[in-house]
């Protein structure tokens, strides 16, 4: 949810490749009747990678939908494309890697909105940003930035857009607050993560992700977080701490300037 001083929430939702049906029906229905949403809710951007993507670490990808459907779909909407390029253990040899050099290729030739890459590998980013410089950079989640300290300095960075924190820092009030209306337009905050708030795990998780997508053959990673034995499930999401309602995003966020991924 990015807020620009007009009250409104601009969210970043997921499945740009998985959800493709969902959204061909979703949009047009959120264009013609606003009068069925909230009127300080906009959707700003869609992100995602589809199946076999070397370069996805934060889920594996299972979208199988063309780029070029997804990429018309969201251009007609006006609503920003971010390809998932997370992982985390890239190497320069998988750099050369032909269909995520063709996605961001194809994206960044997108005529209207800027399309941009959430991404957790300098090493990536040096690569795209020299190849593709017409996409913009979102920090990763998956960089498991729970030190504050940390966080802000991901915040200083030129060469990001925008900076997700891990979910442990949303209801930092004080801290936040202090921050400079540069860096809270650099926010995003992921309000429903459902993830145990506790778990000390999170960075060996998504590094796991990383080596799937990589090709590896290794075991699945083994949660130890205290929930873990009820599985990954959505229903978590609004029982977590870190959890932002709509209740949190119009008396708290709006009014402090702050955006929001859902």
């Amino acid at each position: 949810m990015e807020n620009t001083g007009n009250n409104k929430a601009y969210f970043h939702l997921p499945g740009l490749f998985e959800f493709y049906d969902l959204y061909s029906a979703f949009l047009p229905l959120y264009r013609e009747h606003r009068e069925y949403f909230y009127d300080w809710c906009e959707i700003a951007s869609v992100y995602g990678a589809p199946a076999d993507c070397i370069w996805g670490g934060g889920r594996v990808g299972f979208g199988e939908c063309d780029a070029d459907d997804v990429l018309a779909l969201m251009s007609e909407y006006g609503i920003s494309s971010r390809l998932a390029f997370s992982n985390s253990l890239l190497k320069p040899e998988h750099l050369s890697d032909r269909k995520c050099n063709a996605l961001c290729e194809l994206f960044a030739g997108s005529q209207g909105v800027q399309n941009g890459v959430i991404i957790h590998s300098d090493l990536l980013l040096e690569h795209i940003k020299k190849k593709y410089p017409g996409l913009y950079f979102v920090s990763s989640t998956t960089k498991v930035q729970t030190d504050f300290d940390q966080f802000l300095k991901e915040t200083d960075r030129s060469d990001l857009k925008y900076v997700i924190p891990d979910f442990r820092l949303n209801k930092l009030y004080k801290k936040l607050d202090m921050l400079s209306r540069v860096q809270k337009d650099k926010v995003e905050f992921l309000c429903n993560e459902c993830c145990s708030f506790y778990c000390k795990d999170r960075k060996a998780c998504y590094e796991n992700v990383s080596r799937k997508n990589l090709g590896e053959d290794c075991p699945d990673h083994v949660c130890t977080a205290p929930d873990a034995g009820d599985g990954y499930r959505f229903s978590k999401a609004m029982k977590n701490p870190g959890f932002i309602s709509i209740n949190d995003i119009t008396s708290t966020y709006l009014p402090s300037v702050f955006l929001i991924s859902k």
